[in-house]
C-alpha cells in the first residue's frame, strides 16, 4: 500500500496535468500509471522524473530495448517488483521477447552472484583493468 495518496489522473491541474498528457501521449496509452500518479503529489518532482526519463531512455548509442533490458537488470538487483514489471513491458513494447527476457535474467543473477564472490573474497583488481 502507498504511504502517500496517488492523484486521480480525472482530477489533475496545472503541471501534474501538463505531465500526465505528456505521458499518455508520449508513451501512447489511456491511463497513467501508479508509479507517476504516487510522484503527483510534489508536481516539481513529478515533472523533473518524467523529464529525466523522457531523456534518458530515448534512443542513443544504445538503443530503446537495451536501456529497458537495463533497467529491468538494475530492477531485479534493487528488489523493484514495480520496476520490474513495468520496464519488462516496456522492453516487450519495444522489440525485446521473452527469449531475450530469460536470458538478460540469466546474466542479472550471475553478475549478483559473482559480485557478492568477489566483494566476499575481497579479490585484487588485476593489473590489466585498472
Amino acid at each position: 500500500m502507498s504511504i502517500f495518496k496517488s492523484t486521480d489522473e480525472k482530477i489533475a491541474k496545472g503541471k501534474v496535468k501538463k505531465v500526465f498528457n505528456d505521458i499518455k501521449k508520449t508513451r501512447k496509452i489511456n491511463k497513467i500509471p501508479n508509479f507517476w500518479k504516487s510522484l503527483a503529489h510534489n508536481p516539481d518532482n513529478l515533472e523533473r522524473t518524467w523529464n529525466n526519463l523522457k531523456q534518458i531512455m530515448k534512443e542513443g548509442a544504445l538503443d530503446a530495448v537495451t536501456k529497458e533490458l537495463i533497467y529491468v537488470a538494475v530492477s531485479i538487483t534493487n528488489n523493484c517488483d514495480y520496476c520490474i514489471r513495468s520496464h519488462t513491458a516496456a522492453a516487450k513494447k519495444k522489440g525485446a521477447n521473452d527469449k531475450m527476457i530469460k536470458e538478460m535474467i540469466d546474466v542479472v543473477g550471475l553478475a549478483n552472484q559473482n559480485n557478492k564472490l568477489v566483494a566476499g573474497y575481497q579479490v585484487e583488481i588485476d593489473k590489466i583493468y585498472k
